[in-house]
């Protein structure tokens, strides 16, 4: 349980927009899961947003945390959930994901 608590209608929101003819559906796709996975009662949707010119970029709630031009590639999915993590459920453990790596 953690101690942020929404309305269902007032959770977060999670897009992922990312480049159709870079073929980055799946690896969109797998965040999704991952996410929701992970945040399943602190958030109210993962979004897909389809895009073009090499785009891939994750935002909360409007807010852009990730994009894969600025932040030089893609977020490994520890460092994603950690951000998303930061914004919607801070108090929330992420388990072996928090730990360091060896």
């Amino acid at each position: 349980m953690t101690a942020t608590t929404h309305s269902p209608s007032a959770l977060p929101r999670i897009s992922i927009e990312y480049c159709t003819g870079c073929r980055w559906m799946l690896r969109a796709a797998w965040m999704a899961q991952e996410l929701l996975t992970t945040f399943e009662k602190e958030l109210a949707e993962v979004a897909l947003r389809p895009g073009s010119g090499g785009v891939f970029r994750i935002c909360v709630d409007g807010e852009q945390i990730w994009d894969r031009k600025q932040d030089g590639g893609f977020p490994d999915i520890k460092q994603l959930k950690q951000l998303v993590r930061d914004r919607v459920a801070p108090d929330k453990s992420l388990g072996h994901s928090e730990r360091a790596a060896d």
